[in-house]
């Protein structure tokens, strides 16, 4: 009884604090933790039936890991392995080092205007789609009408059929990449370096210490325990890829798969082509049990290192 007591108590005395959270809570709920009751269908052979979805759920017969098999049993499974996990690689180190670096020469700017104007700018492409930027890359590849072919052209060259071929595409995906997340990701570093106690810049100063040396000895160490748990989420997250960036920007070119397919736009494809929605809840249970099992992995290598920096 007393417990009980207590447990309102501190019920209300935490409310305000308590209704702060409840829009993140209910998100979380409704949209993370209740679709997990959905994974069941990753072993069994769904068949919707208009009698609703349990009732579809009962009636489908269970194949234990057979949908699981759709992603290695093709020849296709080691290049689409292979490229989400390269390119994440390449976009997790890239986007590390590209945003902390255009954070820390956001706060160093001496004129704040000016700095916000370029931050603005920045910002920006993260709230354009991938169908939009798709389009504006169209505009700049297109056989007859692009930019980059009329550049050639003008420089008497010969125009390249750019949605064929492959040599350059994991360049353009990696800078549009970079183009599009690198000024919310600079956001994040620079609010923590506007947090940091600028004693102790002022402290280096008067020992003469370099600009490079305070943002070697000061900036960088203090957004540190930061820059270690964003990349651990990342890490988590290395067997998802960004399907608007893979499907939209290559415009689902075929002669591109050798360099664009990754396994979020294959198992769109084979749901496309077969309505199997348990392929693709398998392959979706797939990647959240290896990225599962990469954080907690990456988490107990930074815990024997330094356990502030580590997630938990």
């Amino acid at each position: 009884m007393q417990f009980i007591k207590n447990a309102l108590s501190n019920l209300n005395r935490n409310r305000i604090f308590l209704l702060m959270v409840l829009p993140g809570a209910l998100w979380f709920l409704f949209f993370s933790y209740l679709p997990m009751f959905g994974t069941v269908i990753a072993f069994k052979d769904y068949r919707f039936s208009r009698e609703g979805f349990l009732a579809s759920l009962q009636q489908s017969e269970w194949v234990g890991f057979k949908n699981f098999e759709y992603l290695f049993s093709t020849n296709d499974a080691y290049v689409i392995t292979r490229n989400t996990i390269l390119y994440n690689l390449v976009f997790i180190v890239l986007g590390l080092v590209c945003a902390v670096a255009m954070a820390i020469i956001l706060s160093e700017i001496v004129n704040k205007r000016l700095a916000k104007v370029y931050q603005t700018g920045m910002f920006l492409p993260h709230f354009l789609s991938w169908v939009i930027v798709g389009y504006f890359t169209f505009s700049f590849l297109s056989v007859d009408k692009g930019v980059m072919n009329q550049f050639l052209a003008w420089m008497g060259k010969e125009p390249l059929s750019w949605y064929s071929e492959t040599t350059y595409w994991p360049y353009i995906l990696v800078f549009l990449n970079l183009w599009k997340g690198i000024g919310y990701s600079s956001v994040v570093y620079l609010a923590a370096i506007v947090g940091i106690d600028k004693t102790y810049y002022e402290a280096a100063m008067i020992d003469g210490a370099s600009k490079w040396q305070q943002i070697r000895h000061i900036t960088i160490p203090s957004i540190t325990p930061l820059i270690t748990i964003l990349t651990l989420l990342a890490v988590g997250r290395i067997f998802y890829a960004d399907f608007g960036l893979f499907y939209q920007i290559p415009r689902d070119s075929g002669p591109l798969y050798g360099v664009t397919n990754v396994i979020d736009t294959y198992v769109y494809r084979g749901l496309k082509a077969t309505g199997e929605i348990s392929m693709s809840t398998a392959a979706g249970l797939y990647q959240s049990i290896v990225g599962f099992i990469l954080v907690m992995t990456s988490n107990w290598i930074v815990r024997k290192f330094n356990k502030e920096n580590a997630l938990f």
